[in-house]
């Protein structure tokens, strides 16, 4: 690009003033005043004299408001936005773990949408506790003798850690000193508690014998940690709970369980491996049991601790929990999601158990439903695999229905593209690519979003 033509571009474009008066920006119909309309206007004539200068793209007048108005939208997007999860994965940590169910998200803006009994006594017309709320459901479901919940279970470990144990000694078994997620690690968590990590046993064998040579005066607790995002096979031991939980009495110290996930029922039921419950663990001794709110239980991000009356009340009265207590819309969505598990209706009323206990048959009868709405031939059903996922039930599969785009119908890019389409259109829908193919598991769809789902597919595919 010559000189003469860098000033050319330069000249064409067009003013903040002119921008600012297009009728695709004024119709947009923003208050006098709104700054930062302004500022995207300008940033985006700074980065066009830019590509001018470096004789770059140079952008007409036309491209470069719509693209300023496609930014102001997006700015003034809701997030996080809606998605569509057919990806294969129940519980995706990164599309937001488990979607919650109809009378949870009821409870969010009932309770949102107003003022609450959040920490008020309505009987004694005084000063209440939010941990008043859930606490006997809590009891009921974990047979606990009294529970705290807190804004998630990192938060749950850090606060047991820094109030039983700051200065002094916490035994965790090498195999059990884990990272998880996001590079969230057991032994810094530790740290940051003032606690002192004993590294016992190997990290395939560990035995209660390790723990018991490990106890000095200086030890608080002993901590059990579930690998829920991974497994060690083969030439393995670990200490039943019960034997640690013998060895923590005869010294006075507690027994942290940290379950990870947690689960109030039975795994095997519906073909998975068992998963440690909630209840199982307070049974087997643990004084603290603590598990997450929003993977195996269904429910909104929360920390859940349950356990004996003598150490959560310890743990209630700690500075640190006020600053990692659970908010008042999770709070409700929390107790709403507890409640089918007292009365039976979780498998109907709980999203991710509507997947999990989904029959073949009715995720067959859901593919063809897609595969006929969708109104293209030549797609596919195929036997696949669903993953429970979300550090739960490590390995574990269920049977599942894929919906399959072969790539001769993915368009223009193949089924990358398409995939890509998907994700970015006005319903976004994550999918999967194998073998240059677009899979859609049907198993990780919420029946209601069925329809979406199609509109979205057929209108790029058509």
């Amino acid at each position: 690009m010559n000189s003469k033509e860098k000033n050319a571009a330069f000249r064409n474009l067009p003013s903040v003033d002119s921008i600012l008066n297009s009728e695709q920006i004024n119709n947009l119909e923003f208050s006098e005043g709104t700054l930062f309309v302004t500022e995207i206007i300008r940033e985006a004539l700074v980065e066009a004299r830019e590509s001018i200068s470096n004789n770059q793209e140079i952008i007409s007048a036309d491209d470069l408001i719509l693209k300023i108005r496609q930014e102001i939208l997006s700015i003034l997007q809701p997030r996080p936005r809606k998605v569509i999860n057919a990806g294969g994965v129940i519980i995706n940590t990164n599309l937001g773990r488990s979607p919650l169910s109809d009378k949870a998200q009821e409870a969010i803006i009932k309770v949102g949408g107003s003022y609450s009994d959040l920490e008020y006594d309505l009987v004694a017309g005084e000063r209440g506790s939010r941990h008043s709320h859930p606490e006997s459901l809590l009891r009921f479901l974990s047979g606990g003798e009294s529970a705290v919940v807190v804004n998630n279970n990192a938060s749950a470990l850090l606060l047991s850690l820094s109030a039983l144990a700051n200065g002094k000694e916490v035994i965790v078994s090498r195999g059990e000193s884990i990272e998880i997620g996001g590079r969230f690690r057991i032994p810094d968590v530790l740290n940051q508690s003032g606690a002192i990590i004993v590294e016992v046993g190997t990290t395939n064998r560990t035995y209660v014998e390790d723990y018991e040579n490990a106890i000095t005066e200086n030890t608080a607790a002993i901590l059990k940690v579930h690998r829920s995002n991974f497994e060690i096979v083969g030439f393995t031991h670990t200490p039943e709970e019960r034997d640690l939980s013998a060895l923590s009495n005869r010294f006075s110290i507690p027994l942290i369980n940290d379950l990870g996930s947690g689960c109030l029922i039975e795994t095997s039921k519906y073909g998975l491996d068992p998963e440690p419950t909630v209840k199982e663990a307070v049974g087997s001794g643990s004084d603290l049991a603590l598990f997450s709110g929003d993977k195996l239980l269904g429910g909104p991000q929360a920390g859940i601790i349950v356990g004996k009356k003598f150490y959560v009340d310890k743990l209630k009265v700690h500075p640190l929990a006020r600053a990692v207590r659970i908010d008042k819309l999770d709070l409700a969505a929390l107790t709403a999601t507890l409640i089918p598990y007292l009365t039976g209706d979780f498998e109907s009323e709980i999203p991710i158990w509507r997947m999990i206990s989904a029959s073949l048959e009715s995720l067959d009868t859901r593919a063809k439903s897609w595969a006929k709405n969708i109104g293209i031939s030549n797609i596919e059903i195929l036997d696949g695999q669903t993953a429970v996922g979300g550090g739960s039930l490590p390995g574990q599969m269920l049977d599942t229905r894929n919906l399959m785009i072969p790539r001769e119908l993915c368009g223009p890019g193949g089924a990358e593209m398409l995939a890509e389409k998907l994700r970015t259109g006005r319903t976004p829908v994550v999918s999967r690519v194998s073998e240059d193919n677009l899979l859609l598991d049907v198993r990780t769809v919420l029946p209601e979003q069925d329809a979406d789902l199609c509109t979205a597919l057929s209108d790029i595919l058509n």
